[in-house]
């Protein structure tokens, strides 16, 4: 559900005060998780303390800030136009019609209402559009504009304090998605929803989602926004560099900077898991697949709806075969999930998530048959759980280059 972050946005500097240095941060108790067993997969931090205040404006926080932005309707077209993620929620309610039919649907974060008016016309007995922002307003005028404002019912406000005119519902559909697949927290949000409204055997969706790992060659970027802080027209601003290097790009990836394998991090089932299941530290093991330097790490994901007659879904990994950006997010795929990653092709199409690059402190030579071994912890900040904190701890040691590091991000 995000967007407005492209690479171009994310080389904006953030000058931090001495308060937002000393905030506390999740990856604390993480970093002991780590150090007993970098092999242990998907370790479960403590649940994140969140909490969503409604301060004035003189002290509004990223939570606050998170609900305005998606009053806006520019955000609100970037997404609708979307093609592969609008796309895919169409197909999937379209096609899956016997799933909606006669039933009670949650929309969660509703937005314009699009996947409430999609819901309404596949059969659904009910939909209940629940959405924060002044978007809301807009909402009620389309859905009456098209004639279900007798199917669905749009309630403003934040889902953890509203209250629905029914105990339970059937289906609760949500496109909560953020950069890094967890920026913005708002699937806790959507957990929420499931523990206090869903029915015994109702459905999420989506359902399944996983986060991947590769690494890249990126010298030309790293070096025109990264490195230009070594020497400014003969002056030493390297102070702004290190503020630079902890904050996460979002940007496509073209598969050529493409030097290792790609690892899965982390699968989430949205079913089952609990809110603290965002919080984890996964081990990784990238190998090279050439010799060549290495500047980033590059995370992205993928989802399905595996409730779906044929399973569905969408990934921002793409095929070897295309000469467009990979990791662009792919075309609707009905192929089993486990095989997701390898049927995407020269079709796939970029969406406003793009990937996320995480810049190394050190430019790593790594030859073919190498491997960059680590880990990485994910947790939401402290103060401001709609962010994301997130360490790499990696070593490499190879032919030509031995290091070990251990670097912090904050995704804002």
């Amino acid at each position: 559900m995000s967007f407005n972050n492209t690479r171009h946005q994310a080389t904006k500097i953030r000058f931090n005060d001495e308060e937002e240095e000393e905030e506390s941060s999740n990856l604390d108790d993480s970093i002991v998780a780590t150090e007993k067993s970098i092999a242990i997969d998907d370790v479960s931090m403590q649940d994140p303390d969140v909490s969503f205040v409604d301060g004035c404006d003189d002290d509004k926080t990223s939570a606050d800030y998170y609900f305005d932005s998606y009053s806006h309707f520019g955000n609100m077209q970037e997404m609708l136009k979307d093609v592969v993620r609008t796309k895919t929620y169409q197909n999937v309610i379209y096609q899956n019609k016997f799933l909606f039919k006669d039933k009670v649907v949650l929309d969660v974060g509703a937005g314009t209402g699009i996947l409430s008016l999609f819901c309404a016309k596949a059969g659904a007995a009910h939909v209940y559009a629940v959405e924060c922002s002044h978007m809301a307003n807009m909402a009620k005028e389309i859905v009456e504009s098209n004639g279900y404002s007798n199917v669905i019912t749009v309630l403003k406000g934040k889902i953890e304090e509203i209250e629905l005119p029914v105990a339970k519902v059937d289906i609760i559909i949500s496109e909560w998605m953020g950069y890094f697949l967890l920026f913005e927290n708002m699937l806790n949000s959507v957990l929420y929803t499931r523990d206090k409204w869903l029915v015994n055997d109702g459905i999420v969706l989506p359902d399944k989602t996983s986060l991947y790992l590769t690494a890249i060659e990126d010298a030309e970027y790293k070096e025109d926004k990264i490195e230009f802080w070594n020497n400014v027209y003969g002056f030493d601003m390297t102070c702004i560099k290190k503020q630079a290097m902890g904050e996460p790009l979002v940007d496509t990836v073209d598969q050529n900077q493409i030097v290792t394998n790609c690892q899965k991090l982390k699968t989430m089932d949205i079913s089952k898991m609990v809110s603290g299941d965002t919080s984890f530290t996964a081990p990784f093991k990238l190998v090279a697949e050439r010799d060549d330097f290495i500047h980033a790490l590059v995370a992205y994901f993928d989802v399905s709806f595996t409730k779906c007659h044929k399973l569905t879904g969408f990934s921002t990994v793409k095929s070897s075969e295309s000469r467009e950006p990979i990791l662009s997010w792919a075309s609707i795929t009905t192929a089993p999930f486990h095989e997701m990653a390898h049927v995407m092709g020269p079709r796939s199409r970029a969406t406003h998530w793009k990937q996320t690059v995480l810049y190394l402190e050190d430019v790593l030579t790594i030859c073919q048959g190498e491997a960059l071994s680590g880990s990485m912890t994910v947790a939401p900040n402290k103060k401001n759980p709609r962010d994301i904190d997130i360490m790499i701890k990696y070593s490499l040691n190879g032919q030509r280059c031995v290091a070990s590091r251990t670097q912090h991000y904050k995704m804002r």
